[in-house]
């Protein structure tokens, strides 16, 4: 988003969410779960894995050098059960499908580069963004398209909805004027179900049990609502669809507002810059809001294999910033150790606190362990950008 956003009198964001059972994200799940029973037993091991699904077929591949023994197979097996796909009628089941694992050691020549500095684990850039639209400093289309998403899942799990199966999707368009939420102006449901549910059924109680308790006050009369618009939705999961783990880069982050670096998350240990410093530059920008010296800030780090340093910081503030826009960037230079080290210590990532981050996104959560949605700063932040202010008039 650019200064156009903030300007523009009226303006639709759209952001989409996947729930747990589909098929991408049970590939996430999977590979997170494998890293968190590695890490349990062994917190510097290298894991880079990657999960594949197909209609009655899991792949496990990847690079993993660790001491620890890992039972991938049982891992994916009870990943994919907890995930609710346990009846043969679903085409696609924990018990019944079949896995195949295909693992090796990290590359010397990648081992050799990162080294006992713990340099980054390779290059990229990454991308962390915040803004002041909602209590949990996110951009409000994604929180709300991962709510409805978390209440597709509960509402069948807890029985409420039980002909709801795991797979679905949301999608959810809010309507902003001069860059402030206005409006709900659409709401997209694909939900999964039992063959012998009545069309309108699904979407009246859809409606209401799921749209209006997320959704609230956003709507309105003229919000426009789809439920299941393909028609019935039956089929789903690694049945209807193949998954991969780390495509959907989008739904994981802020929903298409701000930027993306490409890099994926699930799988990875901390050590590879993609997932440990995209936390990170959430937790700058995040303080940075919660410290009031902008309203809306992106967080750019950048770095190069085996370097102890990032290459690059850069600060976009997209002209909300309530402090002299080059001192935000002294401020964060002088408050965040952001070298790979440093980030692992501060954010305290060597722990198994993976898997819940697969599903639902993996920013402006408060349900999950997320050292990096700490405000830990901010009164810091705060506190240097005064003192400053003040030298400067004296």
């Amino acid at each position: 988003m650019t200064m156009t956003f903030m300007s523009s009198p009226s303006l639709l964001v759209t952001s989409e969410s996947v729930t747990e059972g589909h098929p991408d994200k049970i590939c996430d799940q999977i590979a997170d779960a494998i890293l968190d029973d590695i890490i349990a037993h062994h917190p510097e091991a290298k894991v880079a894995c990657e999960v594949v699904t197909t209609t009655g077929l899991v792949l496990i591949m990847g690079e993993i050098s660790t001491t620890h023994y890992v039972d991938c197979e049982g891992i994916a097996r009870q990943v994919i059960n907890d995930i609710g796909y346990r009846n043969p009628e679903y085409g696609f089941s924990g018990d019944s499908c079949g896995v195949i694992v295909s693992l090796k050691e990290q590359s010397r020549e990648i081992a050799d580069a990162v080294g006992a500095d713990e340099g980054a684990g390779d290059q990229g850039m990454m991308i962390g963004f915040a803004c002041d639209e909602s209590p949990e400093l996110m951009p409000l289309p994604i929180l709300l398209a991962h709510r409805l998403c978390l209440r597709l899942a509960q509402t069948r799990k807890e029985g409420a909805l039980p002909y709801l199966r795991p797979d679905g999707k949301s999608q959810v368009t809010i309507e902003y004027e001069f860059g402030k939420p206005k409006r709900a102006h659409a709401i997209v449901i694909a939900a999964q179900h039992d063959p012998e549910i009545d069309s309108k059924k699904l979407r009246d109680d859809v409606i209401e049990q799921i749209v209006q308790p997320v959704i609230g006050s956003w709507m309105d009369d003229a919000t426009d609502i789809h439920v299941n618009r393909s028609g019935s939705f039956v089929l789903g999961g690694p049945a209807a669809d193949s998954g991969l783990s780390g495509r959907k880069n989008i739904v994981d982050t802020y929903g298409g507002v701000g930027r993306h670096g490409g890099g994926s998350y699930s799988g990875k240990d901390p050590s590879k810059v993609d997932r440990s410093a995209s936390y990170a530059a959430r937790w700058v920008a995040k303080n940075l809001v919660a410290a009031q010296l902008a309203s809306r800030v992106e967080v750019e780090l950048s770095y190069a294999i085996g370097h102890p340093q990032p290459i690059g910081i850069s600060v976009e503030t997209f002209g909300t910033h309530t402090y002299d826009h080059g001192g935000i960037l002294d401020l964060v230079k002088a408050n965040f150790d952001l070298s790979p080290k440093a980030i692992v210590r501060d954010l305290r990532l060597r722990r198994p606190i993976y898997r819940p981050t697969a599903t639902y996104g993996h920013f402006g959560r408060d349900d999950i362990d997320a050292p990096w949605e700490a405000t830990d700063k901010a009164e810091d932040l705060k506190r240097a950008a005064s003192a400053k202010t003040e030298s400067q008039r004296a």
